[in-house]
């Protein structure tokens, strides 16, 4: 997920205010072995599949634990070579990273799907639209549906097993249509979906029960979201850690290597551009992070171990 996508970030700006405990039920926690007033945590990648640098990234964050969890972005050019590595590495904690958009100003995807079938999710270029806003402005409900099925089916088919389904920059949380198509297809899958608390707040009366019945809420929601890379990332994560509460919390991050490849891709975007990403890959592997999960009591956890719950 990344700036742009409006609406959404406002309702995810709140949702660390809500705790998972729903009167006589048991939490989350309870259910994963844990306290009922634990603090869980996924650490998650997104963007798995946008370029080598990213793949390559992600794999060693997997590898020396900084991450729980990874998602991929099927269009993408480099899912093929992230799909060959899953091959050997199977226990990994990867879900879909539905993409609608497209907004690097030279590099370019549209969708899994024909144009013809898809037309109102492409510009004039035929790619996809370069922000959620125009997502939810043009979207037809039904192309979405088509084309998420088909980004799905083509990571299974590729042999990934996915863990859950999540949302590139937002574009699936736009408009309430949307987003029951996305629940919808988490339940067909059998799949979690990325769903925040106050995602709730925004949507019909009748979704709003269907999802408070159905579908795992994240409580407290993380991520950086500054203009460029000039900040503390120990000040600003060090933040997060000190805020997170009881239930389940998930702390999105974005990884990739300063080379020359994603620095071509990331041409004027300082904020989650190259310098950005290997930034978060530093962060996420340093001893200061690791010793203030443990100082703070964070349990991590995967949608995994969440998806085997059901």
């Amino acid at each position: 997920m990344k700036k742009g996508s409006g609406r959404f970030f406002m309702i995810l700006a709140l949702a660390s205010l809500f705790t998972s405990q729903v009167n006589g039920q048991q939490s989350l926690a309870e259910k994963l072995g844990y306290a009922a007033d634990a603090k869980l945590l996924i650490i998650h990648a997104d963007d798995i599949g946008l370029a080598q640098s990213v793949n390559d990234a992600t794999i060693e964050a997997f590898a020396s634990g900084g991450i729980t969890s990874g998602s991929i972005m099927v269009p993408c050019p480099w899912f093929i070579d992230f799909a060959a590595y899953y091959k050997s590495h199977p226990d990994l904690d990867v879900g879909i990273h539905i993409t609608l958009t497209s907004e690097w100003d030279f590099y370019k995807f549209g969708g899994i799907l024909p144009s013809t079938d898809i037309p109102s999710l492409l510009d004039e270029n035929g790619y996809f639209y370069p922000t959620t806003e125009e997502v939810g402005l043009h979207a037809d409900p039904l192309e979405v549906e088509k084309e998420i099925r088909a980004q799905i089916d083509r990571a299974i088919a590729f042999g990934i097993k996915p863990t859950h389904l999540d949302t590139h920059m937002g574009s699936v949380l736009a408009r309430p249509e949307l987003v029951e198509i996305y629940m919808k297809l988490g339940q067909e899958y059998k799949l979690p979906v990325f769903a925040p608390r106050m995602l709730l707040f925004a949507m019909p009366e009748d979704l709003r029960e269907m999802v408070k019945e159905e579908f795992v809420l994240v409580d407290g929601f993380f991520m950086l979201n500054l203009e460029g890379p000039d900040a503390s990332w120990e000040e600003e994560y060090g933040k997060m850690i000190e805020n997170m509460g009881p239930g389940l919390n998930v702390m999105i991050v974005h990884l990739a290597h300063d080379n020359a490849e994603m620095q071509a891709i990331a041409v004027n975007h300082p904020a989650f551009g190259a310098t950005w990403r290997e930034k978060d890959l530093h962060y996420l592997q340093s001893q200061t992070f690791h010793e203030l999960l443990k100082a703070k009591e964070i349990q991590l956890v995967t949608w995994k171990e969440i998806g085997a719950l059901n």
